[in-house]
């Protein structure tokens, strides 16, 4: 029988890590320098580890291969898992980067595109993002590496702490001085455009193909709807995924939806989650797994969520819509 499926992270050492992760994660690395943890994964680059229940210890494929869509959900293709979930700790800039659309990563990198949201946890001391370009072409942009300029072009944002940004592939980016949980596409395709003579290679004919000057990202404040013991805020969300914020307060009835699984991640407090046959705790930063079969459950304590999970578009606008009716 199935039940809420909790997760191992699994660790990547990065040039630009920072220290957070080893805050918020008993099991990361104290000697290494770690940007990124994977907190449900099942790409081939990382397979998340079950570390719950009677399949502790089973990796995530072969939890697919074993229940199928009870787990994953009548809609969703068993044949590659949809979704990444990643806590990325940058105490120093990354690469100036873009991500590829589907056409693009599957035909050059045999990979999915990669469309992310990235939510601000956490910040350093001077916390910024860079999200796309100051009126510029691809040809100036390209001019701009050649005479070390091309920092002067970039859109660079302060930011602070609860805020989102929805990252839609071919945007150009880079991040310091913050933590971040980011749901996106599963892909690891990265292309650097620039990477501070740092010496890592770079992919500046590939970002040129994809990147797409006129995109710009600002903060999403969504729409939130009051409960009785809860919040529901709709952040952002696109064909990918959608990423919504729960804060609760006391006990909350729920059911699993047959169509597609749900991800929790508790970022704030704690609280339990459990059913007829189940019952977990939850602190902050569990990453949770609600499989498509679940049925009915409850959640209680004081703590905020953030919920992914592969939409019905149809559904949830109308879902939105039905929820700003007076």
């Amino acid at each position: 029988m199935l039940y809420p499926l909790k997760f191992e992270p699994l660790f990547y050492e990065k040039i630009w890590g920072g220290d957070m992760l080893t805050k918020i994660h008993k099991s990361c690395p104290k000697d290494k320098t770690i940007g990124e943890s994977w907190d449900l994964a099942c790409h081939d680059h990382g397979v998340s580890i079950i570390s719950n229940g009677n399949y502790a210890g089973k990796s995530l494929n072969e939890m697919i291969k074993l229940f199928k869509t009870d787990l994953i959900g009548k809609k969703i293709n068993e044949d590659k898992f949809p979704l990444l979930l990643k806590i990325l700790d940058a105490k120093n800039i990354l690469s100036v980067q873009v991500h590829p659309q589907d056409s693009y990563a599957l035909k050059n990198e045999n990979d999915l595109g990669k469309t992310e949201a990235w939510y601000i946890l956490k910040t350093y001391d001077q916390p910024k993002l860079i999200l796309g370009t100051k009126d510029i072409s691809k040809d100036e942009l390209k001019n701009s590496i050649k005479n070390n300029e091309i920092t002067n072009h970039l859109n660079e944002i302060s930011v602070k702490e609860g805020e989102t940004y929805f990252i839609k592939s071919g945007l150009i980016h880079t991040m310091k001085d913050v933590l971040i949980l980011e749901i996106q596409q599963n892909s690891d395709t990265t292309y650097r455009f620039y990477d501070f003579d740092r010496g890592r290679k770079l992919h500046i004919n590939k970002a040129l193909d994809v990147i797409d000057t006129d995109l710009k990202s600002f903060n999403s404040n969504g729409l939130t709807k009051v409960f009785d013991n809860y919040e529901h805020t709709y952040i952002c969300y696109d064909k990918n995924f959608s990423l919504e914020k729960l804060k609760i307060k006391g006990n909350v009835d729920f059911k699993s939806n047959e169509d597609r699984f749900h991800i929790y991640t508790i970022i704030e407090g704690s609280g339990v989650i459990e059913g007829k046959s189940f019952f977990y705790d939850l602190d902050t930063f569990d990453t949770i797994m609600i499989p498509a079969s679940l049925g009915k459950y409850k959640i209680s304590g004081n703590l905020k969520l953030l919920k992914s999970y592969v939409p019905n578009l149809e559904e949830l606008e109308d879902e939105i819509l039905d929820n700003i009716k007076h």
